[in-house]
This record gives structure tokens, C-alpha cells and sequence, in this order.
């Protein structure tokens, strides 16, 4: 064993001066060696070999030691964080750039690529790149719905990191937390809803759902996106499950077909029942002009009838049968030189004379000349007229 003068001494002079202690150490070395000299207090440490070549020990030791303290510069890239650690614990996060801890044993350094996207596959497995294989993983995609039906589901999850230290010192397996989180959410998901919902819908609000898990474990991970790669019954029903669906999509089309019906009907149906209001609206104004006008009539002929009630009742009559005689056929025709009425089939001869043509109402004319032939209903009628105006005019 190797002592050093002055080393475990107690006196009151003070800790022993270090160039001293490295002379004194040079020394030794050189007797261990074989060589003189460990009573030259003021030669250079040095070392010699059998040739008696001097190796210098102080300039070594220096060298490694700055070799030593070299070991604790590293680089911490763009997007990275780096982690200092001293004796394993956590000391400090670094930004990106070059930096430097104290070497190892004492301080280490853990570069985390914050902005690397990784992925996780959930419910299979890819075969290998540009194979596009999937390998299935039932004991992962089948889940069970609400209404009690079981479904294969294969999501892909893309996630990255937020914070390096919890990264670090919170997960033992990123991956497996990840997965784990993953499975509880789409499983939660899944057990709340049905599984046409499931099929037509898809997932929703899941990556919230797994972000909140893992925060909650504090794990430094950052749910990027969910994306579904597959939502399907289990082969062993998928056909009965692919009836219903068309069963359902059959539905749907006679549904819009059905609204699309309702749209074309509906507008012309009110605009319809528009249409009669209007008309009804207008049908009531014109009876109830008609009856103001009717009422105030019978106001100014009863003023008339007062004021001359037989005059007023003969016009009234002759009014009532202007208006009756006006829309017959047959003409009585009064002779003054007797009492006797000489009816004349007239409307006969009317109605010949308007189906014949002009030779034959010459002929007609012809054979009975002195017959009052009128081809005109309202020639007749105004004679008829006349003749009542001039037979009131003799009875007064």
C-alpha cells in the first residue's frame, strides 16, 4: 500500500499542497519502476521504461482529464429537448442548441425528439412496408356495442410528446400506456353506442377521451388523430349484417323519395287552398254588394210604391214579365180587332229559319208571306215589348 506523506495527519497546518502530493506520488511510481530518485524532491514527476526513455504523467492526466470534460458536451437538435439528470435525478430541461453537463458518472443527458410523430396500430398489425398486409388481432378489435352486438374495429393512433420530463420519468412503456389509453377509450365509446351508429357514424370524440386518460397518468404524450381503418360485423355474420344494411339504405331512398313528394305536393296544395281563399274572399264581397245593392233598390221603390202604389205595381209587373218572356221562345201576339188570341208557332219557324239557309227561308217566306218571320229571338222580343207598352197605354 501506497502512502503519501502528510496524508492522514491532524494538525492544525492545513490540507497538504497538491503539488506536493502529485511529486510525492511521481516518486513512488518511479521506485515502483526501478528507478532513482525518490530522494530528488525537485525533479519532474516522471516514468521511464527499461530504456530509460521519461514519460511525464502530469501531462496525461491532463489530457484525459480534458477528454473526461469533453464527454459532456452534446447537442440538442431542432424540434428536441434535452434532459439533464445528476445521479439520476432530474436537474434541469435544455433548449435546443449545443450544451454541456458535467461528465459521467456525476450528470447525463437525454435528447427527446419532441416533434416526432409516432403511430400505433390498434386491433392489427401492418405486415411490413409496401406489402400492405394487415395481420389481425381479435383479442384487440372485437368489442361490444350497447345493444349487445360485437364488432371488429381497427384504428390506427398518432400521437408525440409534450413534456420530456414526464416522458422520462412517468412511463416505463410509452407504447403499452399509449395502447392501454387507446382500448379503454374506443372501448368506452363502443359500449355507449349501437352498433348501426357505429357503422354509419364511425368514432367520435375519442381522441379527447385518450388525452384525458394519459394526462391524467401524466405521461407527456399528445394525442395527434384517431383514424378508423376498418368498422365491420365479425365474418361470421357479416352477410346478415350487409342485408340489413341495404334493408336500410332501401329505406332511406323511399324516405327521400317520399319527402321529395311531400316537397311537389304540399306547396300546390296550399297554394290551392290560397287560390280558394281568394276566390271565397271575392265571392263574399260581391253577395254582400249585391245584397247592399238589392237592399238599397227595395228602399228607393218602396219610397216609389208610397208615393204611387198602382202605378208602382204595374210597372213591377211588367218588369217581371220583361224579364220571364225574355228568356222563352214562344210570342203572344194580342189582336185588338177581337177578343180571341191567335197563337203563332213562331219559335218553330225561328228555329227553321236559323237552321235553313237563305234558299230555303225564300221558300219559306214565299209560301206563307204574310207570316212575321224574325230570325233574331230579340226582334220578337222587342215587338213583344211594345206591344205590352201600347196595351198599358189603352187601359189608361
Amino acid at each position: 500500500m501506497i502512502k503519501f506523506p502528510g496524508w492522514g495527519q491532524r494538525n492544525n497546518e492545513g490540507p497538504p499542497d497538491l503539488d506536493q502530493v502529485m511529486r510525492d506520488l511521481s516518486r513512488k511510481i518511479n521506485t515502483l519502476f526501478g528507478k532513482g530518485g525518490g530522494n530528488q524532491p525537485n525533479r519532474e514527476p516522471s516514468t521511464s521504461n527499461a530504456n530509460g526513455i521519461n514519460i511525464p504523467v502530469l501531462p496525461i492526466i491532463a489530457v484525459v482529464a480534458l477528454i473526461w470534460i469533453g464527454t459532456g458536451f452534446y447537442i440538442v437538435d431542432q424540434g428536441s429537448l434535452g434532459v439533464v439528470q445528476r445521479f439520476g435525478l432530474f436537474v434541469e430541461t435544455t433548449e435546443p442548441g449545443p450544451r454541456w453537463h458535467l461528465p459521467y458518472p456525476i450528470e447525463t443527458a437525454t435528447v427527446v425528439n419532441m416533434e416526432q410523430v409516432r403511430r400505433l396500430e390498434v386491433g392489427y398489425r401492418s405486415s411490413g412496408e409496401g406489402s400492405g398486409g394487415k395481420t389481425k388481432q381479435p383479442r384487440e378489435a372485437l368489442m361490444l356495442t350497447e345493444d349487445e352486438n360485437i364488432i371488429d374495429l381497427q384504428f390506427a393512433v398518432q400521437y408525440n410528446l409534450k413534456n420530456a420530463k414526464d416522458y422520462l420519468f412517468n412511463n416505463r412503456n410509452t407504447d403499452e400506456a399509449v395502447m392501454s389509453a387507446a382500448e379503454t377509450a374506443i372501448r368506452e365509446v363502443v359500449g355507449k353506442n349501437k352498433l348501426d351508429d357505429l357503422l354509419q357514424k364511425g368514432l367520435q370524440d375519442t381522441s379527447e377521451r385518450m388525452q384525458v386518460i394519459l394526462d391524467s397518468y401524466k405521461t407527456g404524450v399528445k394525442i395527434i388523430s384517431v383514424s378508423l381503418q376498418s368498422a365491420q360485423p365479425p365474418e361470421q355474420v357479416q352477410e346478415a349484417f350487409e342485408d340489413v344494411n341495404r334493408a336500410n339504405q332501401d329505406n332511406q331512398r323511399q324516405i327521400n323519395e317520399g319527402q321529395a313528394y311531400a316537397n311537389d305536393v304540399i306547396p300546390k296544395a296550399r297554394g290551392t287552398a290560397s287560390r280558394l281563399l281568394a276566390e271565397s274572399a271575392g265571392y263574399k264581397l260581391k253577395i254582400e254588394s249585391e245584397a247592399k245593392g238589392n237592399a238599397s233598390r227595395f228602399d228607393q221603390i218602396l219610397a216609389q210604391y208610397n208615393n204611387a202604389p198602382e202605378v208602382t205595381r204595374q210597372r213591377l209587373f211588367l218588369d217581371a214579365q220583361e224579364q220571364i218572356l225574355s228568356s222563352v221562345s214562344k210570342i203572344v201576339v194580342d189582336q185588338k180587332a177581337g177578343n180571341s188570341m191567335l197563337y203563332l208557332p213562331l219559335d218553330k219557324l225561328i228555329n227553321a229559319t236559323g237552321n235553313a239557309t237563305p234558299q230555303q227561308s225564300q221558300s219559306i217566306q214565299s209560301l206563307n208571306p204574310q207570316a212575321p218571320i224574325t230570325p233574331e229571338p230579340l226582334a220578337s222580343t222587342d215587338r213583344t215589348r211594345d206591344a205590352f207598352r201600347s196595351r198599358d197605354r189603352e187601359s189608361r
